[in-house]
């Protein structure tokens, strides 16, 4: 009994740690793997530049300092006016071309939503009835609803994700009356790890939940 239970705790101690070692090393291997990618074009565009270039594949790891490197001075370019003219010109040349804009536009305005400060994607978890009345689950509130969709449904909705479990970057899209939904105080990162947790591991209790407790 003794020895299945200091096996479970163990388990509990390292899984988490390899989980996130693995992790990192898959990341580390897939940059890597492009910047390789990207050396062995130019040694073949330019054969010269072999001589230099051909020690740096052996520097595990050099891909994704590189590319925070690159992210970083991205960046800094970007936040003055001549950088911020090159980017307009770079969204203009990408938008005229018939298949890439298509794919370039719906892209950015994804990651314009999800990752920009002044965005609302993503900075709220609520609660909402799923899949059906009476079984509640965690989604996230994307947005609102809008152009001819808001012109059907009406105004007072928002866009929710319901992330699946234990995988969350699977899950379902919804549009649901604001009414129907009950807004949380815990963090997203809380609610995340609840969804993921399947759970196991409640957030800290907060509002209601607490309130009534402490009475």
């Amino acid at each position: 009994m003794h020895l299945k239970k200091y096996l479970l705790t163990g388990l509990l101690v390292w899984l988490p740690l390899a989980i996130t070692v693995w992790v990192l090393l898959w990341l580390i291997t897939l940059v890597d793997g492009v910047f390789f990618a990207v050396v062995a074009g130019v040694e073949a565009l330019v054969p010269e530049s072999a001589a230099w270039l051909s020690p740096l594949k052996s520097i595990h790891g050099l891909g994704v300092v590189l590319m925070a490197l690159a992210l970083f001075l991205t960046g800094a370019l970007v936040s003055n006016v001549a950088g911020r003219w090159w980017v307009r010109q770079w969204h203009r040349l990408f938008t005229t071309i018939p298949f890439v804009k298509s794919i370039y536009t719906s892209v950015k305005k994804v990651s314009d939503t999800l990752f920009s400060s002044n965005g609302n994607a993503f900075r709220k978890a609520m609660l909402v009835q799923y899949p059906r009345q009476g079984s509640w689950t965690i989604g996230f509130q994307t947005g609102a609803p809008g152009g001819e969709v808001a012109g059907h449904l009406g105004s007072d909705l928002i866009s929710l994700y319901v992330p699946t479990t234990p995988n969350p970057t699977s899950g379902f899209f919804l549009m649901v009356p604001r009414s129907e939904v009950i807004e949380l105080d815990m963090s997203v990162d809380e609610a995340l790890t609840y969804v993921i947790s399947m759970g196991a591991v409640a957030p800290s209790a907060v509002g209601p939940i607490a309130s009534q407790s402490s009475s």
